[in-house]
């Protein structure tokens, strides 16, 4: 099993920025890709950004927040960092970190997932 934890949410206002990090602990041989996803009350679960640990396949991003979110790691320690910039209050949401092999980006693939941060953005 691999065990997720997520950090760094919080509130902040629309045009700032976040960022939040996920550290992976366990028998992480298991996964090669590390994701987030977040949703927001009523809406399902979506994937937001995810990444491959060896770094050979470019991050995939949602429509939604390319150009705005960034997704980087530190494979060594397995940590993952989603840098997020100009929030919009549509953002507003609980992100969660999953992992599992690539592509770890949909809710069928990512096999791991933590227990969520919020993000709240204000208008």
């Amino acid at each position: 099993q691999v065990q997720l934890a997520e950090s760094g949410g919080g509130s902040v206002q629309a045009g700032g920025s976040l960022t939040i990090s996920c550290a992976a602990s366990g028998n992480t041989y298991l996964m090669n890709c590390m994701a987030w996803f977040r949703q927001a009350p009523g809406k399902e679960r979506e994937g937001v950004a995810g990444i491959v640990q060896t770094g050979q396949l470019a991050p995939y991003y949602a429509d939604s927040v390319k150009g705005r979110f960034t997704i980087s790691q530190d494979s060594a320690k397995n940590l993952v960092y989603l840098q997020m910039s100009g929030l919009k209050p549509e953002d507003t949401a609980m992100y969660y970190c999953a992992a599992g092999y690539w592509p770890c980006v949909s809710s069928s693939t990512a096999k791991y997932w933590g227990q969520g941060t919020q993000v709240t953005v204000s208008s």
